[in-house]
């Protein structure tokens, strides 16, 4: 597969940014960074070979059961996991500029953002799990387990699974392939990576690197497009750790059903953009179009839709269209720090959508018009899609049909005063605020989906606890966009249609183990045992029961 040069138009500008790499400014295109000119597929046919090759040395080095945590050799060991994490982190060191690169090519990211949002925070991840990775492997006791165990030492193994399929993304292609690595290697695993074919410089990048400064015998990379996932997913795995879209996450979950091997689906839905009246609408503006336009939109957590109050429409439109001004300049074409749509058809989707919304003679039908960007500036060749809002839009717009995943942001007015359905919707939805339950009654009658993230602007305490009382969403963050899903010690995934399972930081290496329970039996009360065995009879029966059960009242 060619990357070049249709994934990375003439037309981008060469100055990925304004940082100064040896006194000159960093250029994405300078030969000197030898990126790769195409993506080589991993061969079908070796791939049962590969995944099984893989199993061997895991099960050779771990024991026959792969359990605990081994003071020799290999993916078990304490030391090796250390080592291979400290070697990850090496990889990102030494090779930082051409995996951004890399992503300038495929995405048209730029240094800082490829720093900010990818590089940075897979260090963050190295990092966390190194400081604790003592602890987090140590056995948990457990204590409290009535009076016949009081004598009996209990506790909880944190035992590695086997090898873990990690199927990659491409809109964060380098971070969203190895932030699961990291819990994989973590928690003792041997792993197979699968980064987006849709991403290729990064995908090819990856499968030279990774052999290079990790131990090939338990880490592997598997590039291809679907002829690879596919064959890649009728092997037998003890885990699937997805991060893409839903209708792959179900085509992921029904191979894996086979197998009974259980999956981590990381997808994601339509996050919606909650405005209360209380807040400042400056400072609103700038989240919400820092976290709109972040990677021109293709984010997972980005901001999807807002929904506010009529009277602050007007208001935050003015100061989103301000703030858009100030991050990307006049024309967002020329800045270094927006990105490009990822492939012609992401293209031709978006604008298929934004089309009737952008016509001066569009159908009366189609609620909503274009007060910011449009297709008028688009450039198909670049792939380039401005920063766009459309005002106005009903929730029967085709526009709220499905995840945007791209730079266009529908705003959905909404009553000063919520209408008696909303309040109906609630036992308590007489009192509430009248911006809140008109959110929680779209989200719950109108749009029912569970989101991945929930975003909130307020400054009602009171107001926006009722809201996430009577909301699901995979996170929520409020009076911000996009950093709950930053720190290590908070899980990050979703629920419903927004996926399952959660990692980051210790929720990462419990995800990818496996929670045994050990209970020890002591001799010294073995007497005490001899009343369950048969034949039974009331007064016995009662002594186990005080024993060995619990009672409610």
């Amino acid at each position: 597969m060619t990357v070049t040069p249709d994934s990375w138009p003439s037309q981008w500008p060469a100055a990925q940014c304004d940082v100064v790499v040896d006194g000159k400014p960093f250029d994405a295109r300078d030969p000197a960074l030898n990126l790769p000119s195409e993506m080589i597929p991993t061969p079908v046919d070796s791939l049962p070979g590969l995944v099984s090759e893989v199993r061997a040395n895991w099960l050779r080095t771990a024991g026959a059961s792969g359990s605990g945590v081994s003071d020799g050799p290999g993916a078990r060991s304490l030391a090796f996991r250390k080592q291979q994490l400290r070697q990850l982190a090496l990889l990102t060191k030494d090779h930082e500029l051409r995996i951004a690169g890399a992503l300038a090519r495929d995405l048209h990211k730029g240094l800082h953002q490829a720093r900010i949002t990818e590089i940075n925070i897979l260090h963050t991840e190295i990092a966390d799990a190194l400081s604790n990775l003592d602890s987090w492997v140590g056995d948990t006791k457990v204590s409290g387990l009535g009076l016949q165990f009081m004598s009996d030492a209990a506790a909880i193994r944190h035992d590695p699974l086997g090898v873990v399929l990690v199927i990659g993304a491409w809109n964060y292609p380098f971070l969203l392939a190895l932030a699961p690595l990291v819990a994989a290697i973590a928690g003792g695993n041997a792993a197979v990576i699968k980064p987006s074919e849709m991403a290729p410089t990064v995908a090819q990048l990856l499968a030279e690197l990774i052999p290079q400064y990790l131990d090939p015998r338990y880490y592997r990379v598997v590039n291809g497009a679907v002829p690879e996932t596919t064959a890649l997913l009728k092997e037998q795995f003890d885990h699937i750790f997805y991060t893409g879209n839903g209708a792959v996450g179900q085509i992921v979950m029904t191979a894996a059903a086979k197998h009974l091997t259980p999956v981590t689906l990381e997808l994601g839905g339509k996050s919606p953009t909650i405005v209360h009246d209380s807040v400042d609408i400056n400072e609103t503006a700038k989240l919400i179009t820092f976290g709109k336009y972040l990677n021109a939109g293709q984010t997972c957590v980005a901001p999807d839709y807002v929904l506010c109050p009529r009277k602050l429409q007007e208001p935050l439109i003015a100061a989103i269209q301000d703030t858009i001004a100030k991050f990307y300049g006049a024309d967002p074409k020329q800045s270094p720090d927006f990105g490009r749509i990822v492939t012609d058809r992401h293209f031709e989707r978006l604008s298929a959508l934004l089309r009737p919304f952008d016509e001066p003679d569009h159908d009366a039908k189609v609620h909503g018009h274009v007060v910011i960007g449009g297709l008028k500036t688009a450039d198909r060749a670049t792939r380039y899609i401005p920063p766009t809002v459309v005002a106005d839009v009903t929730l029967d717009s085709v526009l709220m049909r499905d995840e945007l995943f791209g730079p266009i942001l529908p705003i959905v007015p909404i009553d000063d005063e919520a209408p008696e359905w909303a309040r109906a919707c609630f036992s308590d939805g007489a009192r509430a605020d009248s911006t809140m339950v008109q959110a929680a009654a779209i989200l719950r009658t109108k749009l029912r989906e569970s989101p991945l993230a929930l975003y909130v602007f307020s400054r009602s305490s009171s107001a926006t606890q009722w809201l996430l009382d009577h909301t699901r969403s995979g996170g929520v963050c409020v009076n911000d966009v996009i950093m709950h899903m930053v720190p290590c010690g908070l899980p990050f995934g979703g629920v419903g249609g927004s996926g399952m399972g959660a990692y980051h930081g210790k929720f990462g290496f419990d995800r990818l183990s496996h929670q045994r329970a050990v209970l020890a039996r002591s001799p010294r009360l073995a007497f005490v045992q001899q009343i369950r065995y048969p034949p039974w009879h009331d007064r016995i029966l009662k002594i186990v029961g005080w024993l060995a059960f619990k009672r409610v009242v």
